[in-house]
This record gives C-alpha cells, structure tokens and sequence, in this order.
C-alpha cells in the first residue's frame, strides 16, 4: 500500500538528467513547492507568484526568483532568452488580476500561491476556468490543513488535481500543465506540503519528459492566438472546445488517425475568443486537444469525459516514461475488502502506513483505503470502478473545518456517486479529521472503524485534535517596519485622542486578525466606538444635573464639559479638569464615569489600510465608508515603487481612491507623501480629523522590500511625486462654506507645469481645429512617437538648410557627461564647417537609430561615466544599437573618439572601465560592417594634456580621410570663454541675470549666469534622483537653487533662526542643512521663488553675498561655549575680516532687493561701481578664511586659505592670531598635479590689523594666483609655485609690516564637544548633535519642529559649528528647566551615540549638487550603522575617531583632514583615506581605491579590531594607522600622492614580478638543499626565509597585486 504514495524512492523510473539549461546537476529536490516551481517556470511564459509580504517570499517564490535571477530558460517561454516572467505579487491585494492580460494575449500562465487567495478570488476564478491557466496551491498550514478552501471553489469550472507526496508533487505538477494546454481549461493542482515532510529526497524533474508530455506543437499555437477587448467585469463568452488531435503516447503511436489543427488552413490561430454553442456538443466525437482558441461554432465543448481522456493518457505516457502510475481514484489495499476509508486531508500516507502494519486482531485489518487524485471534475463512474465489489462500508475522510453543510462535500459525492451506481456498498459514514499526530493515527483508525462496523454508526463524528501545533505560515497580517512612519504621526498629532480600530494585535474575541484588519470590521467597529462615546455623553448629561455628588464642583465642570462635547478641541482643554474634580470627590457617580474617562477626549477615528483597497476585493469597505457619511478617517498606505508601477498598475486595474472619494462630494481626500512633504502630511491629518464627515489620506511609502533604506524610498518618492504619478493635494469640501477653494494642489513642479499647461489650451486647441493634420501630434502626451518624428523633424530641417552647402555631409554625435565630449563635438563640427562639410552635430539621444544605415560619413565622440558606462544622453541610443539585430553599416564610414582616464579605476581587474563605452561601440559598428574613417582615438585625463593628447591626434587622421587635411584659408578659431571672460563681460557680477530670472519658458539660466550667481550666494542645481526619470518623459531636469547665506562666525538670533525655518518651509524643500563652513544653506528653492528667498534673508539681517564664487566666503570662527567673554572677542574679529572683504558691487541689491516696482529696497545710489580690492575679475578661484580657539580645532584651521589661531594674552584677553595661507582641500581623482594642502606658517600679528594682513594676502593672491588653470588657481598653489618665503614677502611688502615670530598654542581634537556646559558667566551651553548637518522633520524625529519650539522661547543665541551641529548658548539658570522640557519632548537631548558617528562629517551630494559622483549625506549614516556593533565588539562605542565622507574630490567636508575618509569615485564607489591627525594638523592618504560597501566593511572591522588590541595609551586611530605601517605619514600637500598604499596596476605587476623572480630563487635553492639529507638545517632556513619574505611580500603589495601574485605562485 505504501508504493502508492511512492516516498521517494530515487531508485524507481529513469535517472533525472539536466533541462532546459536549469541548474539540474547535483541538486536534491527536497520540499514539493520546490519542485513545483521548477515544473511551473519549465511551462510557463509568465509565473505570478504569490508572496506574504515584499520583504518575505513564499516557499515558491524564492526558487523561482533563483532561476529568474541566472536567466535560466523556460521550455516554452518566447521571451528574450526564454526566460519567463516573474511577477511577484502579495497575497492580499487580489493577485489573480495580474492573470487576465498575459493569458489574453497568449501567454501562458501559472501560479503559484498558498490557499489563502483562493476563496477571495472566486469571481475571477469563475472567469478564468475556461484559460489554461495554471494554479500550484499549497495548503495554508498554520495549523491543520484546511480543505474547504478547496471544496469551496469545486464547482468553479476548474479541474482538480491532488498531489500527496514530494515525488507525486513533482508529476502531478507537470500532469497539470500539460492537461491545461490539452484541454483550454484552467487546472488547480493543490497539496498538503507537511504530507512530504518525512519525505526522502528527490531528483529532478527529466525535461525531455516535460517537452514531450507539454506537447511543444499545442504550446505554440496556444501562443500565436490572443482573446481581443475582454473585460474581467463581464463574462466574456468564452468556452474551451475539444478538438480532433491525436495524443502521442510513449512509443510515438496516434491514438486518433484525424487532425484537423495541424492542417495550414486551420483555425486554430484565429485570435477570436471562442462563442458558446447553442446546440448541444457532439458526445460522440472524440475527443483530443483544445487550442483554447476560437475554433468552428460546431466545435465541441470540452466535457468531464475530455478531461479524462487527456489526463488518462497524460498519465500513460508517464508511466511509460517513469515506471510511475496514476489513476483519477487510487485504491489501495486487499482485493477482498469490506471495509475502506476515503481519504481527503492531511497526509493519508499516514493512514496508508498504518493500514499496512495492521495486526490480524486490529479492527481495521484487510481493510482498503481510497484516494482522489483527480477531484474535479468528479467521475461518481471511475470512483466505482476503483472500489472492488467487495467493499460493503465505506468511512469518508474529511479534514474541512469550515463546513457550510450538515453533510461534508466529499460525503455528498461519494453518496451520490456509489447510491446510483451499481455495487454492494451499504453504509458511507462521514468524518471530520483534525491533526492526528503519527503515534495516534492506530488510535484513531479504531475509532472510525469501530464506528463504521457498528449497527447504527453515528454520522459527522470529529477525528484528531481541532487545533494543531502553531507553525508560522508567513501569511499572517503584520504591518510592514517601514509603514509604521505614517502611525507614529498619528500618534504624535493626537496622542491618547487617536483610535486606530483594525490596528493589527488588538483584542478582537473570536475574530480573526485577518477579517479584523479589513475595512468593514474596522468601520463597524468604529461606528460602535461612536454609539458608545454618544451614550457616554448623555451619561454626562445626566450626571450634570444629578445630586448624586458629594460636592458641587463636578457638576459645574461636566454641564461645560458637555456644552462642548464634540469639539475636540475644547473638549480636551477642560478633560483634564474634569477628571480631577471627580477623582475629588469620589462618589459612586464619579467612580463611573471615570471608568471610562479616556471619552472625555474626542477621538480621533482612524481606518488604516494598505493599497490593497485600491482593488476590487478589497474597495468595497472603501465604498462603505464613503457612503455612509460617517466621521471616519482612512489613512491608505500606497507601497508601489514608481519604477514598478507602469505593467503592473495597468494589467491589475488599481482605482484611484481619491479620485473615485472626490467624486462623491461629501469626503475630505488628501494625497500626502511623508519623504516629499512632511509639513503636508501634518496639515492633511489634522484637517482630515477637522472634517466633519468621511476623510481620506492617502499616504505614499514606495519600498521593493520592507527593509529598504530610507534613501530608497525616498527616490522613489521623488520620482513619483515629480513625474505627477502621485500628486500631493487636498480636496476640502468644507472650504465652500469659506469662500475657499476645495482644492489644493500640493505638488510644486506638478503646479508649475499645469500652469504652463493652462496657459496653452486654448492656443493648441485653435492650432488644432486650423491644423487638423497636425491634431493627432498635438493631442498626444510626451509619448515617444512625438518625440521621435520631433527628432525627425529637427534633422529634416537641418540637412534642407545644408543643401546649398558644397563638400560631404559629416554628422557627429555626443555623449557627454560633464560636457568635454560635448565641446569637442561642437568644435569639430564648427572646423568640419570650415573645411566645406555639411555638418551636423546633436546628442546620440536626439539622433533616430533607423537613419544610421543611410550616413554616408558619421563620428561618435563619448566620454566614459560610472563603471565604463556611457553617460546618460547616449544610453538610449547605445542600447538600441547593440539590441539591434538588422543593423547594415555596409555603406557607413565611421570614427570614434573616447574619453576617459586609464587610472580611475587603477585595480588589474578594473581596467576594463577605460574608454569602455567607446570601445564597445567600435567593435560593434564593425560587428555591423560599418568601415572606419580612422582608427579609434582614445583620451587620457593621464596624458601632459589630459584628453587633448589623444585628440590632438585623431583629429588630424579624420581629416585626412575625409580628404579635407590641407584646407587653406581656415578662419581663426575664437579662444573658450573662460571664467574670466564671463567676469570681466559681467559689469561687476550683473551678467544677464535678470533677464534669466524672468524668463518663463525654463526653471535655468544661463551657463553664463549659473557662474555669476555664486558670487551672489546662490547655485543652479538640479534634483539628480529624478534626473533619469524626466529625461525619459521629455522634459527638463528639475532645476532649483541652492541658497547660502553669510554667517560670520555662525551666529544666529533665535528670531533668525525662526525666519530661517519660515524661508525653508515656503520657500525651499522644508529642510535646512547647517554647512562645514559655519552657515544655513536651502535647497530645492525654484527659480521663480529665488528673488522672495534673497528679500527674506535680507529682511532677516542676514545675507548671501559673497557666500561663494571667486571672492572671500563666509568667515568661520571657533564656538568655544565655555569662554563666552573669550568668544565674543574673537568672534568680533571674524565680523570685521568679512566686513573689510566684502565686494563692494551694488549689483547684488539692484538684482535681489528691489520691490515690483523696481524700488530698492536697500539704498545703493552708486552710478558707476568699483571694486577697490577684488578689481572687475575678482579672484582667481575661491578665497576661505577660519578662526581657531586653541585648544579646539573645530574650524579646521590648516584647511583654509587663511587661518587664524587666536593666542590669548596672559590677563585672559585675545591679543593676535598666528596666521596660516595656503590651505585647501580641492583636488581631482587621479591628477597629480591637483592635492590637498595644509597652511604654512606666515608668523603672528596683533588683532586689531589681522584684517590688514588677510587684505594683503588675499591681494597677493589676486595678482600671483593662476587665471589660466582653475584646476591650478588657489592660494595653495600660488605658495607651492612661488615658496613660502617669496610669497611671505610678497605680503610683507605689499602691508608695509613684517610678521612676528608666531606665538606658542596647542590643539586637542577638532570635533564639538555635545551636551551641556557652562561658561565662566555662569550661562549653560548645550551642543546638539545634528547628524551631517540636515535640519528636518521625520515620523521619528521631530527636529525642525522642537529647534523652531526652543527658538520661539529661548533668550540667547544659536551657534552653528564647523562640524555642522548646532550649540544652544548663553541660557540662564532660570530658563533651564523649560529648555531641557522641550528638548526632551523633541528628542533633542540625545547625544548617547557612537564615538564614530559623534566624529563624523559629510557633505550634501546627492541629489542636488552637481559635482556629486556618490552618495555622502544621505550613506554615511549607514555605513557608520553597518560599523557600530564592530565597535560595541570591540570596545570602541565611545572612541572619536575622525570619519569624514564626500560625493566628490572637491573635499567640502574636508575629507582629507579625516583619520578614515570616503571620497565619491562613481555611484557607490569610494576611495578610502587613512592616517589624518585628529587635530586636523595632518592630511590622509590614499589606501584603497574604488571600493564598494562589502571592501569598505571587510577593510574597517579588522583594522578596528587590531586598533582596540594593540593601539598605545591615548593613541588616536590616524596615529596608530602610521605607527603599525597600515598607511604612510603624508608630510604636505606635495607628498600627498607618494607612498599611497595601492600603487596602480601597471607598477603592479613590475612588483609582482620582481617579487616571483626572488621567490623562484628561494624555492631553487630549496630544492637543492632536499638533496641533501645532510643539509637538513638549510632546508629548515630556507622556509624560513621564504615564510618571512612571502609576510613581508603581502604587507607592501596592494589587494590586486597579492590576487595576481598567488595566481600566478
């Protein structure tokens, strides 16, 4: 009996062997959805696989995302490579939609689920019967299995197939393919997976056997049919009809001799759904493979005896092929009989082992056991001759715990098939199995048996246990970590009021947590939460005029309390008192009433939910709210990544749940998204609990898995709401009643488009009806059939006006990064004018690929971005070149020019990156047979010239080529406009500013005026995380500005410090960022707000001039909290430096400060401007000054052009500086020539003429600095040019005065010192720590809001440090305890972090500076998280090591200064920095280059584990890394590139081979010694050596050099 359910015996059938390139070899198959998953992504185009969650796969899904992932191939699959589909869908927002389109269009479909979806799904289960689809569906085993999520559905259309083991599994799951392409029928193939649990091990599945047994002929027809214009509302007529084809066996036999399919004139691929018959089908005919296509009307409905034609032979074939047999009922047992069970639950191999092992004296011996495996369609014939006719009872087995009848399904079946039918059966008893542990299922046959053979057996008896051993089953509702932001808002906007009804784990008495978190529970049990405070109130009421009270106070307070019951507001002011009075007075009455004293507080009525409602299952407790006109808020949580929206939303039918709530009219909707708009999201909640009737907030919180970083899902968040997929807006019917509008659009980029929009209609519509050829490409979107024929148009319009132009025609094409291949194209294409060519220069994006055949002469000129990557405006078109497969270049005559730097990446293996993209288009043009002009020209950034090397000499060869090299008379070419240029052009920093500002037609200016504004205070950038994503739709980057203001020292009022908050909020992107450089800088301010942002900070006292460009910055100074008398004599200092700096232009005022009628605001009558210290062009590059305080180096005193230390006179008093010039951090990967330096020593001078000095050296550097090289223009290098000792005198002649000899000081660390501190005033200081300078609001953290809180009462000041944080000064003892409430309530009193993240530092990057190469702000908090249990490990949570990050070389967080520093190299790539002091008085060096996240961790924990064992006393990381020779001491700025610790590539392999040359001597001379025995000693030495040589070896070589060496050894 047990060979029938087969436990895996791997000897029976023939050895499984590899398939369709599926990792076969070697593997044990060893749960069933395993091996169902296998079968279902063998035979199928797309698989849905349902998942419990994003973060949590299914035990089907993993697999299946393993396959997809090694692009393994599918059977059948006519996708790119054969590689089906995935689509992963949770279980709970009605996965079958994602079913209707691919099967429609002749895909075919499985998929693969617990049975959790199924009864959810019926109406479209009813819909897809007549599909081919395919349903794998493992049993929801939480507990026992439950079948009735089987027999529910058993009367959908679908057939049935059971499996019971992990081998049965296997075949039944290819059985069910295979009969659904046969039959046009879906297939529901379901299991128990704990029936194969104690399963042996099984191979894989023989795909020669799946081909044959899928029949490949039947798959591709199926293919080549589509059903047109169904709708998943409506049936769609459709019916699988069976048709004439014969069935192949195994021995290649035809069981029918008639085809019609295969004839060439068949029908079989017509693409119209079949219609149903009105006549009754033909029985007679036999029946063979349905196409699941419109075939003839006459065609016959395919019918329960089809069925079993085709799985019958299905299964002969298998058993032909395997050895193994199945029938639609199996019997096993005696022949003899008299007794059996039917069997249809959890692991009948119990039963079937037991039975076996029955003793002679054992009720139940010689008894036979029954099982389906084909449930439906049900056969009552084929069930009666499985049973032998000595069979006289029958038990019915039935494990279905959610009966609907008296009688179980499976009884009823079994009765009504054995009844009608012949045979001596007298008596079927049904039971009801439960979980029945192994060592009781000999028990539990007594019991069925002993009943069955009584006279009068009892009916419906329970068998095993209700409830079986929890075991997690995944499908459980939870709330995903990352959904818990919009929650805690809740909670901190209403606190105690808030009452979220289907809140997950809240006590629901016999409620499941499943139907408890829906909708419709939730809104009726907020309905009974209303009806009960209602009864509460009028409790209240009566209380009032009771004399039930022992005072009369309670009486007072409760008739006020009543008057205002149902305003929230009011009704909380006064709870409090309330509630006080009646704990006073103590009687009966008040004892009740405080019972439920949290009703004294109105709540506020929440329904959470997620974008499951936004489908039809699940939008009908929407529909419910809405209709009702109740005062209950839902707050839907949206998760869709933008970047996953477009297929899935489309196919799925997702509603738009504020759109269909607006519709209504009595609704409050708002559409908010917490990582765009915070303050909107507060606003949207508090108006929605405001409203007086239903309210909707739909929330956005895209992730791929509920453990993504907050950065990703704020990308996505930003593409979204950018590209308008999810607008921020609020819909307010209550306005009316105002006089306001209802709606309000949120969304700023979205507002200014629709304005432009606006402002068009009525001029496109009168263009349409006057143009009717031109309406269709007018009435389209951005779609890229307009885009194409626009690209079209523009190059038509081109080559006409080149007509009259002699010579051949040249087109040359871009792709350009930072805009060099893009200024090397214009400037070819302006020479190949010049020498009577018909040029034609554009982007590589804009160019249409399908002309590339017609060019006769064409040039691609591209630079190399990221990891060899071609940059953005050239990735369309490389793409659609390379995909190409009918490209003819026979005719083209091409060249390519590449640029690129052969040491960014220096490791071995990664050199592969240099001149990638212009490589590959080489070889592929050839591959397409196009003939090269001229050779490849590849620039090197290496090179004396950089790039120009290179091209310097391809240029030449082009021309040669194209036969125009000796050209005469070739006009002179213009010199580039350099920054100069553009300064002197300027008329003292006015440019054409103005004129950009009021231009409409685009949020940027110029390029011209992009570097005039930085003198100004403010840069042109653009959001990079939406960059792509606009691209793709046509339209403009993002343009904003970043604002900076000038801060000397980094003083502010708290009265600035609220209006800075103000300006953030209205007119930047709510967020403030504290800089390195002791300041506020806004971000995300568009252009048509930049001019209000400039008058706001001017009305503020603050400004922005001179915040950047070539001038004198921001003057730092030194907080020193404790010093305060001190402090302020130095800060005074650092007023005055900025003050005597400052440009004297009146532009700045003409431009910002002017009213709309151009009065100024500010007076500046000047007729002629001039700049008595800068001159007409200024500086030649930016000019930076800092003041330190010893013993803290907080300003980072050695980075800067000018530094100041502040020596102290002996009476406690400032009396001079020791000043420091030439200082920077600016550098360029790679270029040698270009390093970070440290000031030199210039002497001391007194403090009332350090101004004077710092005028005289700023002076010096106007006239010595280099104009020609902006690579090569800052003070550092006008020192290392001209020595210190010249340029010290230099300034000495120009100021008339020497320096003095510099006095002595002392530096202790250069980070803040947090937390609370008192000066010498007896004032207290508290420094917060602000984590890389952002100033914002999160659910968890309330930052902006509790600062704007502390400001709106704090009596002192705020100080902005160096290291971005934020000091809290001069707050008296009286004021203490109502700033340390506050700070506790903002959790603004926290500074329990790591030593590491205490140290830290980085820069903005991402998304909006345009220099960036990596990430900064936004990783480096997650890196350092990636770094802290290493430090707790090893003892290193409170050590401040120096840890600084930047996007870019331009070092504005001062990254080489750092102990450990990460500098951007390609999105996320670093270079990785070892060895600076940690007073900030050493630069770093390079240790690894190019590195990812995994190197970073792998270099970092061991390299802090060896620092906390074997670092001396009191020494610092940057120390101990030069002490043990991790790194090498950088001496200056001009060492700074000597001695790094990863030499590049090629000095590499000189080493390594030097290094195997002395190794190969060492192992000769081994080999000698062993020899000789008698020279045994010598043998021993020689390892000796060659242990300590090979040590040594490993010290000195870098990673790729030590890889290549032990490859080579």
């Amino acid at each position: 009996m047990s060979f029938l359910f087969r436990k895996a015996d791997p000897s029976s059938g023939p050895a499984s062997h590899l398939g369709a390139d599926m990792d076969s070899q070697n593997i044990e198959i060893r749960t069933p959805q395993e091996a169902v998953a296998r079968i279902a992504y063998l035979a199928s185009d797309v698989v849905v696989s349902v998942q419990p969650s994003q973060a949590q796969d299914s035990a089907f899904s993993s697999h299946l995302k393993r396959y997809a992932a090694r692009k393994d191939q599918s059977l059948v699959a006519k996708s790119s490579g054969a590689v089906p589909e995935i689509q992963s869908v949770r279980h709970n927002t009605d996965p079958l939609l994602s079913v209707f389109a691919p099967i429609r269009s002749g895909q075919l479909v499985s998929v693969t689920t617990s049975s959790t979806v199924l009864l959810p799904s019926i109406a479209h289960l009813y819909k897809l019967a007549n599909y081919p689809v395919v349903l794998h569906v493992s049993l929801q085993s939480g507990q026992s299995p439950d079948y009735s999520a089987i027999t529910a559905i058993r009367n959908s259309g679908w057939t049935f197939l059971q499996s019971e083991s992990l081998q049965e599994a296997q075949d039944i799951a290819v059985t069910a393919h295979a009969l659904a392409i046969r039959s046009g029928k879906g297939v529901i193939h379901f299991f128990d997976a704990g029936s194969s649990s104690r399963d042996k091990p099984i191979g894989p599945e023989d795909a020669s056997l799946v081909r044959d047994l899928l029949n490949l002929g039947d798959v591709r027809r199926f293919q080549a049919s589509s059903i047109q214009g169904s709708s998943i509302y409506a049936d769609d007529g459709r019916v699988a009809v069976a048709s004439e084809q014969p069935d192949t066996v195994a021995n290649g036999a035809s069981t029918l001799t008639d085809s019609t399919l295969l004839d060439a004139t068949s029908k079989a691929t017509s693409t119209e759904a079949s219609v149903k018959s009105g006549s009754p089908s033909d029985s007679s005919a036999t029946p063979s493979v349905s196409t699941a296509t419109t075939i003839d009307a006459n065609a016959p409905v395919v019918t329960s005896e089809d069925i079993y034609k085709y799985v019958t032979a299905i299964w002969t074939q298998l058993r032909n092929l395997t050895g193994r047999e199945y029938n639609a009922f199996e019997w096993s047992g005696p022949a003899t009989a008299e007794n059996a069970i039917f069997v249809f639950g959890s692991d009948a191999g119990l039963f079937a082992e037991a039975l076996d092992a029955a003793q002679p004296t054992d009720v139940y011996a010689k008894s036979g056991m029954i099982t389906a495996r084909l449930y439906r369609p049900w056969l009552g014939a084929k069930l009666i001759e499985a049973i032998p006719k000595s069979v006289k009872r029958i038990a019915v087995l039935e494990q279905v715990s959610r009966k609907t009848t008296k009688w179980g399904p499976l009884l009823i079946d079994v009765l009504t098939s054995i009844k009608s039918g012949p045979g001596g059966v007298e008596h079927i008893v049904g039971y009801q199995i439960g979980y029945i542990a192994p060592d009781t299922v000999s028990q539990a046959l007594k019991g069925v048996f002993q009943n069955l053979t009584s006279p009068k057996p009892l009916q419906n008896l329970e068998v095993g246990k209700r409830e079986a051993p929890e075991t997690p089953t995944g499908y459980g509702l939870e709330q995903p970590k990352l959904e818990t932001a919009y929650t805690k808002i809740l909670d901190q906007l209403f606190g105690n009021r808030a009452y979220v009804a289907n809140a997950l784990n809240s006590q629901n008495a016999g409620v499941s947590s499943t139907v408890a978190a829906s909708p419709e529970f939730g809104f009726g049990s907020l309905l009974a939460r209303k009806e009960h405070r209602q009864r509460f109130v009028k409790e209240v009421k009566q209380a009032a005029t009771s004399n039930a009270f022992t005072t009369e106070a309670p009486k007072q307070w409760l008739a006020k309390w009543s008057a205002g019951a149902e305003d929230a507001q009011k009704a909380g002011e006064i709870a409090d008192d309330v509630v006080s009075r009646l704990e006073t007075d103590g009687s009966s009455i008040a004892r009740q009433l405080l019972s439920s004293k949290g009703l004294f507080r109105k709540e506020s009525l929440w329904l959470v939910g997620s974008d499951a409602w936004s489908y039809d299952l699940g939008n009908s407790g929407v529909h419910h709210v809405l209709a009702s006109g109740e005062n209950v808020n839902m707050l839907i949580i949206d998760s869709t990544p933008f970047s996953q929206k477009s297929a899935a939303d489309a196919a799925r039918r997702k509603k738009d749940i504020g759109l269909y709530a607006m519709n209504y009219g009595n609704a409050y909707v708002a559409s908010t998204a917490v990582y765009s708009s915070y303050t909107q999201v507060l606003q949207a909640m508090l108006e929605a609990d405001k409203f007086n009737g239903p309210s909707i907030v739909l929330a956005y919180l895209p992730y791929f898995g509920e453990h993504d970083s907050p950065l990703t899902v704020l990308q996505e968040t930003k593409k979204a709401v950018d590209a308008g997929y999810w607008p921020l807006y609020r819909w307010n019917p209550a306005n009316e009643t105002k006089g306001e509008p209802n709606f309000a659009l949120d969304s700023e980029l979205v507002k200014k488009e629709l304005k432009e929009f606006l402002a068009r209609d009525n001029h496109l519509t009168q263009l349409m009806q006057k143009e009717p050829t031109f309406a269709a490409n007018l009435a389209q979107d951005f779609g890229t059939e307009v885009r194409a024929q626009q690209k079209r148009k523009a190059r038509d319009a081109y080559n006409e006006l080149l007509e009259g132009l002699f010579g051949a025609p040249l087109t040359i094409l871009f792709a350009s990064d930072n805009g060099n291949a893009q200024s090397l194209a214009k400037r070819l294409g302006t020479r190949g004018r010049a020498r009577g060519l018909k040029t034609s220069v554009m982007a590589m994006e804009d160019y249409p690929v399908e002309d590339l055949p017609s060019e006769e002469n064409i040039v691609f000129i591209t630079s190399t971005a990221g990891q060899g990557e071609f940059p953005q405006n050239g990735l369309s078109f490389w793409h659609a070149v390379k995909d190409s497969t009918d490209l003819d270049l026979a005719s083209v005559n091409y060249s390519v020019f590449g640029l690129g730097d052969k040491h960014y990446w220096p490791r071995k293996q990664d050199r592969v990156y240099y001149n990638k993209p212009a490589k590959d288009l080489d070889r592929v043009l050839t591959n397409f047979g196009g003939k090269r002009l001229a050779d490849i020209g590849l620039g090197d950034d290496q090179d004396p010239d950089g790039f120009q090397t290179g091209y310097s000499e391809w240029e030449p060869r082009l021309w040669q080529a194209l036969g125009v090299a000796n050209v005469e008379g070739l006009p002179e070419e213009p010199p580039p406009i350099t920054n100069e240029d553009i300064k002197l052009a300027s008329n003292y920093l006015r440019g054409t500013i103005v004129e950009g500002l009021n231009d409409p037609s685009t949020g940027a200016i110029s390029a011209s005026d992009q570097q005039l504004t930085k003198f100004h205070g403010t840069y042109m950038q653009d959001d990079r995380d939406v960059r792509d994503e606009r691209k793709a739709q046509g339209l403009e980057p993002a343009y904003s500005f970043m604002i900076r203001c000038r801060l000397p020292g980094g003083v502010s009022t708290p009265k600035q410090w609220i209006q800075m908050d103000d300006i953030s909020n209205s007119l930047g992107n709510e967020t403030m960022k504290l800089t390195t450089r002791q300041t506020f800088q806004f971000h995300g301010v568009v252009k048509g707000k930049l001019k209000p942002a400039m008058q706001a900070i001017n009305r503020a006292l603050m400004t922005t001039i001179a915040a950047c460009g070539d001038v004198n910055r921001n003057v730092m100074c030194s907080s020193l909290p404790t010093q305060s008398k001190y402090h302020r004599q130095v800060f005074a200092c650092s007023q005055k430096i900025s003050d005597h700096l400052l440009p004297a232009t009146s532009a700045y005022h003409e431009i910002w400060l002017t009213d709309d009628n151009e009065k100024k605001l500010i007076a500046s009558d000047a007729v002629q401007d001039f700049e008595p210290l800068y001159g007409p062009t200024y500086l030649p590059r930016k000019f930076k000054i800092t003041i330190a305080i010893p013993p803290h180096n907080d300003t980072d005193v050695y980075a800067h052009d000018i530094g100041l230390i502040a020596i102290k006179g002996d009476d406690g008093n400032l009396v001079g500086f020791n000043v420091l010039a030439g200082g920077g951090m600016g550098a360029t990967h790679n270029n040698k020539k270009t390093y970070p330096q440290t000031g030199r020593m210039m002497g001391y001078v007194k403090a009332e003429e350090v101004h004077i000095a710092c005028e005289k050296i700023m002076l010096v550097q106007r006239d010595h600095g280099d104009r020609k090289n902006r690579k090569h223009a800052r003070l550092k290098y006008t020192i290392d040019d001209l020595g210190v000792d010249v340029f010290r005198g230099k300034v000495e002649a120009m100021w008339g005065k020497a320096f003095e000899p510099e006095r002595p000081f002392h530096f202790q660390s250069n980070i803040d010192t947090f937390g609370w501190q008192k000066d010498e005033n007896g004032l207290s200081h508290f420094t917060f720590f602000i984590e890389n300078g952002r100033i914002e609001d999160t659910p968890e953290f309330q930052m902006k809001t509790g600062l704007r809180e502390i400001a709106k009462v704090h009596k002192g000041e705020f100080r902005l440090t160096g290291n971005q944080h934020l000091i809290l000064s001069n707050v008296a003892d009286e004021d203490l305890p109502q700033m340390k409430e506050l700070m506790k309530k903002y959790k603004l009193d926290n500074v329990q972090f790591s030593g590491l993240r205490l140290s830290s530092s980085a820069c903005v990057a991402f998304p909006t500076c345009g220099l960036a190469m990596a990430e900064s702000e936004r990783y480096l908090p997650v890196l350092i998280s990636k770094l802290e249990d290493c430090l707790e490990e090893n003892g290193l949570r409170q050590d401040s090591i120096v840890m600084r990050m930047t996007g870019c070389p331009n070092g504005c967080a001062r990254p080489w200064l750092a102990e450990v520093a990460f500098v951007g190299k390609a999105y996320g790539a670093y270079n990785m920095y070892l060895g600076g002091g940690y007073h900030g008085q050493r630069l770093n060096k390079l240790f690894r280059s190019s590195i990812k996240e995994d190197e970073i961790l792998e270099i970092m924990k061991p390299l802090l584990k060896r620092y906390a064992t074997e670092r001396e006393e009191g020494e610092r990381f940057g120390d101990f890394c030069i002490r043990v020779g991790v790194i090498a001491e950088t001496k200056g700025g001009q060492d700074f590139h000597n001695n790094v610790a990863e030499e590049e590539s090629d000095e590499e392999s000189c080493v390594v081979t030097s290094i195997l040359n002395e190794r190969g001597k060492l192992l000769q001379f081994t080999q000698k010694v062993v020899n000789s025995v008698a020279e045994y000693q010598e043998l021993i030495t020689a390892k000796y050596e060659l242990t300590i040589f090979d040590t040594k070896l490993v010290g000195k070589l870098s990673h790729g050099a030590a890889v290549e060496r032990e490859a080579v050894i």
